[in-house]
C-alpha cells in the first residue's frame, strides 16, 4: 500500500467500486491513533489493525465483523530485538485470513534477509499446525511475500542476478507452504500477470513488474474461489500504490 495516509481517497474509492468484503492492507506506515478511520467508516468498514511506527503496518478494512483477532504469528522472529508490525490474523464469517507483510530482506548478506527466511519458516510451521489441528479450515495467507516464486514473475530474470526476491532459498521457502497444504488460488485462474512496479525509472509505462502478492489458501478456502483478479488499473492515475489489490471471490 504504502502509506493508507498518503492513499486512503485512492482505497475507498477501490473498496467502493470493488464492493470488497474484506481487504487485506500491508505497509500502512502508521499507529492506531494515526489511521484514517472516518473515510472508512463512513464508507461501511471497521477496521482491525497493527502498527508501531512509520515502518510495515499491516490491516484488514471489513464490512464483516473480525473475531479471533490476533496480533503477530506464534514464535514469530524480532529483527533486531523488535517484533516488527507484519502480520495480523483474523476470522471472517469462519474464514481464517491472515494480512501479511513479508520482510523484503534487502541484499543476499545482509541480517535481513536470514530474518526473512526465519521469518516465512516460521510462519509455515504455524499454519502447518493451525492446519493439522483443523485440517477443514478455511484460512489464507494473504499479502506481500517479496519473492517472485517462478521466473516468469520478473520481467527480466537476467536483472535480478546476484539479488532478493528470486534466490533458490526464498523460493525454498516459498515452496514450503505448498508442501503444508496451501496453494496459490489465484494463479490456476489468472497465469501470468505482475502486481508490483516501482515507481522509480518508468516501471510501470514499461511494463516492468514482479509478482510478489498472493493469496495463499487451504484446501477448505481453494474449494470456495470462484473468481480472481489482479486490479492492475489501480497502479495508474494519480498518487497511486506502487502494489495493486489481488482479488479473490468465494462462493
Amino acid at each position: 500500500m504504502n502509506s493508507v495516509r498518503t492513499r486512503v481517497g485512492r482505497v475507498i474509492s477501490f473498496l467502493e467500486s470493488s464492493g470488497t468484503d474484506v481487504l487485506a492492507m500491508q505497509e500502512i506506515k502508521c499507529k492506531p491513533d494515526q489511521f484514517p478511520y472516518k473515510p472508512f467508516e463512513d464508507a461501511g468498514y471497521q477496521i482491525t489493525l497493527h502498527g508501531l511506527n512509520q515502518w510495515n503496518g499491516v490491516a484488514f478494512a471489513s464490512k464483516i465483523e473480525a473475531q479471533d483477532v490476533e496480533i503477530g504469528f506464534t514464535g514469530m522472529p524480532e529483527f533486531k530485538e523488535v517484533q516488527e508490525a507484519r502480520a495480523i490474523g483474523a476470522t471472517f464469517n469462519g474464514v481464517r485470513l491472515w494480512s501479511l507483510y513479508v520482510p523484503n530482506g534487502r541484499s543476499l548478506d545482509d541480517p535481513h534477509f536470514s530474518y526473512k527466511l526465519e521469518w516465512l519458516e516460521r510462519l509455515a510451521a504455524i499454519t502447518s499446525e493451525t492446519l493439522e489441528n483443523e485440517p477443514d479450515l478455511p484460512l489464507a495467507l494473504m499479502g506481500d511475500f517479496n519473492i517472485a516464486p517462478l521466473d516468469s514473475d520478473v520481467w527480466d530474470i537476467n536483472f535480478f542476478a546476484g539479488s532478493t526476491h528470486v534466490t533458490p532459498q526464498e523460493r525454498q521457502a516459498f515452496e514450503a507452504f505448498g508442501q503444508i497444504g496451501l496453494t496459490d488460488v489465484v494463479r490456476p485462474l489468472i497465469p501470468e500477470g505482475y502486481t508490483y512496479w516501482d515507481y522509480q525509472q518508468l516501471r510501470f509505462p514499461r511494463n516492468e513488474g514482479m509478482r510478489i502478492d498472493f493469496v495463499l489458501g487451504s484446501e477448505a478456502l481453494a474449494e470456495k474461489v470462484s473468481g480472481a483478479s489482479i486490479e492492475r488499473d489501480e497502479r495508474k492515475g494519480e498518487g497511486p500504490s506502487d502494489h495493486v489489490p489481488v482479488v479473490v471471490e468465494l462462493n
